[in-house]
């Protein structure tokens, strides 16, 4: 017979270390957003484009995020790991509305902000739908 009481503590430190490392990454990310909110050509520069970037660097950066997130998304829906994405369906409303003030103070041309408004709520629709999906179990 397999003896699983001495697996659980080296499982434990594993948890432990992996939800550790999780959150470090996470706060890294964070501050790193913020500096790009807050001083953005000193965060431009130190992620390695001009401070003022002249050519599609800044949409590069935007397009692998997007594609990362679309990853951790359709990952996230593919595992079943439904409190995971009604997480990102959450945080995905508030990104959409900051993007529909981005948009409204940039261009304030309708169509766009409104795309971005109804991302939004279709973000908080999606998040409450799978969240509720999350308490019926497996």
């Amino acid at each position: 017979m397999l003896d699983v009481s001495a697996a659980r503590p080296r499982s434990r430190k594993t948890t432990l270390f992996l939800v550790t490392a999780s959150i470090l990454a996470g706060v890294l990310l964070g501050v790193i957003g913020l500096r790009y909110l807050l001083v953005p050509q000193s965060a431009a520069r130190t992620f390695g484009v001009p401070g003022r970037p002249t050519g599609h660097e800044l949409y590069y950066i935007i397009g692998l995020r997007n594609l990362w997130l679309a990853a951790l998304a359709i990952g996230l829906a593919a595992l079943r790991q439904w409190h995971g994405l009604a997480l990102w369906f959450a945080t995905g409303s508030l990104v959409c509305f900051a993007d529909a003030l981005i948009a409204a103070n940039a261009t304030g041309k309708v169509p766009q902000v409104a795309f971005h408004l109804v991302c939004g709520l279709l973000c908080i629709l999606l998040a409450t739908m799978v969240w509720r999906r999350a308490g019926k179990g497996p």
